[in-house]
């Protein structure tokens, strides 16, 4: 715990303070605002005492942003946050504007800002952890990616979990940007006129992706062939996204265009990492909830060995059923959720309890068969075993390195 003498400043933190040391601190010393972790719920004992005193919460994204000088961008959605954030960024770079990916990301707001004060963009994945605690924030483009079944452990139901995510809009967005089908239901979360902006992969959305082109009307906004958003679910989603961000930003289309071309895909989202035995592996750990999951095996194929499974974040397993019927010819399942995994999905294919990772990859790769698929995609956060997605991913590849070391 720190005090910071000649400011109203606490620090605590819980690696080397109790809960009741620091409620009684809190109780105790009088300090002006609280600038939030993402990682405490409005529920946690600690930020209800605050809450009680009547001392006002921040979420540190917004303290950044309010200190930043130029324009910002900011995304939200249940997935694919960090490939968007990071295509708009490297669009924007390529432009020639100063510009810097922040918050979820994994750069901190205040960070980005106070290392690059003269910004002309700041780009900001934001979760819906950290829109619980904003008060005034109002990024000039707001842009939703999906709502889907995610973090209900912490938001208790789909319609707060909505709502937390439509505080990405502020108050004076020049562009709030969402998914056509999702319209109607967020012009009623939003007080105000907004200037609303649709995508989908269906005509009657203002950009729309058929075939590998983003059409706005009758005119090509975007041309992703050949590109990694070249699919209809990503193109779809993240590809159609991103045409509405750069008119809505006045980018060049083909400068975004440049960009998808040489857009390198992030660590552990369908990352292919190798062939043994005529067998493709794919690590997509940073699948941590059930749609991501299902995004999984709609872009990966058919004969399908799926490893699954972790700290689950949701209670319905049911809604996956039809896409594992068919698309995958085993299951195995690990840590915290493999028995409800269990329960739910034997029925629709072979599925195995595990228990570890490295159980689960020995067992599938002794069953697939050549032109078949050893896909690690969880649908589960990682914490019951392992620190991060990051480090679950990378077991999955050291697993498979070794296997190709013992051939």
């Amino acid at each position: 715990m720190l005090q910071e003498e000649g400011c109203e400043t606490i620090v605590v933190s819980q690696e080397s303070t109790g809960d009741a040391d620091v409620i009684q601190t809190l109780k105790t010393v009088s300090f002006d605002i609280c600038i939030v972790s993402p990682g405490f719920g409005l529920a946690h004992p600690w930020i209800c005492t605050v809450r009680d005193a009547g001392i006002p919460l921040l979420s540190e994204l917004e303290l950044g942003w309010s200190r930043h000088k130029g324009r910002t961008v900011a995304v939200t959605g249940s997935n694919g946050k960090s490939t968007a954030v990071k295509w708009i960024g490297e669009s924007f770079q390529l432009a020639g504007e100063k510009t810097e990916i922040g918050g979820n990301y994994g750069i901190p707001a205040c960070e980005v800002v106070l290392d690059n004060p003269e910004l002309d963009w700041l780009v900001l994945e934001v979760s819906s952890f950290q829109l619980e605690t904003i008060r005034e924030f109002d990024p000039d483009v707001a842009v939703i990616l999906n709502v889907l079944p995610n973090h209900l452990d912490r938001h208790e139901n789909m319609e707060t979990y909505r709502r937390t995510k439509a505080r990405i809009f502020g108050k004076s967005a020049k562009a709030c940007i969402v998914p056509a089908d999702l319209l109607d239901v967020f012009k009623k979360d939003v007080d105000g006129d907004k200037h609303w902006i649709t995508f989908g992969k269906t005509q009657n959305a203002d950009y729309f992706f058929e075939n590998g082109v983003v059409f706005h009307g009758l005119d090509i906004s975007l041309t992703l062939a050949g590109t990694p958003f070249d699919s209809p679910t990503i193109g779809g989603c993240t590809g159609a996204a991103l045409a509405a961000v750069s008119n809505a930003c006045q980018l060049s289309g083909a400068v975004v265009e440049t960009a998808a071309k040489r857009f390198k895909p992030l660590p552990h989202r369908l990352q292919k990492i190798g062939n043994l035995k005529g067998v493709s592996y794919i690590n997509d750990s940073k699948a941590t909830n059930l749609a991501a999951l299902s995004v999984a095996l709609s872009a990966t194929g058919e004969k399908i060995h799926l490893i699954a499974g972790g700290l689950p974040k949701e209670s319905d397993y049911t809604f996956v059923k039809e896409i594992l019927a068919e698309r995958v010819r085993s299951i195995y399942v690990i840590g915290h959720a493999s028995q409800a995994m269990y329960n739910a999905w034997n029925g629709v294919c072979p599925c195995l309890k595990c228990e570890t990772l490295e159980v689960a990859f020995d067992t599938a790769r002794k069953a697939a068969g050549t032109g078949e698929i050893i896909l690690l995609s969880p649908g589960c956060a990682s914490f019951d075993q392992f620190r991060s997605f990051e480090e679950r991913g990378e077991r999955f590849m050291a697993l498979f390195q070794a296997a190709v070391q013992a051939e």
